[in-house]
């Protein structure tokens, strides 16, 4: 009678533990991650791990709605938010082989305005960014780039 009560209360804790754990959330591959980006340190250091380091995570979230991106060089190219978004999703996991440097120029409550450079062995790009507050987020706005 003893063993009999053990093997319930062993199924029962089974069926306990294995119920659970089926009903703990599971995160979707198409759910978005949610990035801290309540300062606009977070963002400008989200920024440059998305653009050098591969990082994909949040990058929905970084953006704008309104955002703009314009590469200065012998024809002036210009790009959308989705295109921008599209294709850092394709170089999710590549790190760039460059040094990169971060100045901020200017910074208030509600904008800043941003210097990341990036060292590579033949040539430098800079990008100059404009980050805004939009709610409890900080957000790029815009983004011009230039190669020497």
């Amino acid at each position: 009678m003893n063993s009999l009560v053990k093997t319930f209360a062993a199924a029962a804790l089974i069926a306990v533990s294995t119920f659970a754990m089926a009903a703990e959330k599971t995160v979707s591959k198409t759910e978005k991650a949610n990035v801290n980006l309540s300062t606009a340190d977070f963002a400008l250091d989200h920024y440059v791990a998305v653009t050098t380091a591969g990082e994909s995570a949040g990058v929905e979230q970084l953006f704008a709605e309104d955002f703009n991106q314009k590469i200065q060089a012998t024809n002036t190219q210009s790009h959308s938010r989705d295109a921008v978004i599209k294709s850092l999703k394709k170089q999710k996991g590549e790190k760039l082989n460059c040094v990169v440097s971060t100045d901020i120029l200017e910074e208030s409550a509600g904008y800043m305005i941003a210097k990341v450079t990036m060292k590579f062995e033949d040539f430098t790009k800079t990008d100059l960014l404009t980050l805004v507050r939009e709610g409890n987020d900080w957000k790029v706005s815009t983004s011009i780039n230039s190669y020497q």
